[in-house]
């Protein structure tokens, strides 16, 4: 059976379409408004949301998403409490979802129930990025066996080998991590980045989405012009942190994603 990563990239492909990855904290603030977030952000635009777990010690995480995770873990996040509130999504959404999650928290949860529970609850993908593909050995077999697609960071740094090995081992789709540094950072040059997922396409068969940096509409339009997928994940808790405290949040977040998403159809429109 086709994944649900795989259909939605398909669809795109067909419509002319990119795909709009978005980037949410669960539990920021709460995992019940994370859930509306899901819901109305597919109705905004996004066509595949990555959920990140919370973690006290988020290496590739700039300030604005170790925040959020505080804010998270304050809220009393967990691994084992996402699982059940991505159940729940599924009586209302079929928009492919990703979790991103440190290695640790899978490693306490136990591999294979995990990846067996996580893909019972709907979970799609996983993206560890604490753990590249060839120190992947404890997931890969469990992932394999329940259906769950590991998707693997590449960096600019990556040489023509490791780019080849990284690439051929991703499922769903290639995380291509448009700068060196954590996330949250400004997005350097997109004729650099193009070049570079060129040189991933050449490798590999599966889609390549752009993350790190991609903060406005306007850089959003750039990297859809270049790349299968945009990753925007530190604009989007941005605008959680400054409209938490507010009625209005989940309205707010969704207007801007789909401010990212106009942007993104109208780049591409132009092109054609």
């Amino acid at each position: 059976m086709t994944s649900r990563l795989d259909r939605t990239f398909a669809q795109l492909r067909q419509k002319g379409e990119q795909a709009l990855i978005a980037y949410v904290m669960a539990g920021d603030p709460s995992l019940e408004e994370t859930e509306q977030l899901v819901v109305e952000l597919e109705r905004a635009g996004a066509d595949i949301v990555e959920l990140g777990v919370p973690f006290s010690d988020p290496i590739a995480d700039g300030p604005v998403i170790q925040q959020a995770a505080e804010r998270a873990l304050r809220s009393g996040t967990s691994l084992r409490k996402i699982l059940p509130m991505v159940t729940s999504l599924r009586t209302k959404t079929e928009i492919p979802l990703v979790l991103m999650a440190y290695y640790n928290n899978i490693h306490a949860f136990g591999p294979e129930r995990f990846c067996h529970e996580a893909v019972q609850a709907g979970v799609d993908g996983l993206i560890v990025p604490d753990m590249p593909p060839d120190e992947a050995g404890p997931l890969k077999g469990p992932a394999a066996a329940a259906g769950l697609q590991l998707i693997f960071l590449l960096a600019p740094t990556s040489t023509a080998d490791r780019r080849k090995f990284v690439a051929r081992q991703s499922q769903g789709f290639v995380y291509y991590v448009s700068l060196t540094g954590i996330t949250g950072a400004k997005l350097l040059n997109v004729a650099d980045v193009g070049k570079n997922v060129e040189k991933i396409r050449k490798v590999t068969q599966v889609p390549v989405a752009v993350g790190f940096g991609v903060a406005t509409p306007e850089d959003a339009a750039s990297v859809a012009a270049i790349a299968d997928g945009v990753i925007v994940g530190s604009a989007i808790v941005k605008q959680i942190a400054a409209h938490q405290q507010k009625p209005d949040m989940v309205k707010q977040v969704a207007e801007f994603v789909r401010s990212l998403k106009t942007a993104m159809n109208a780049s591409l429109a132009k092109a054609r």
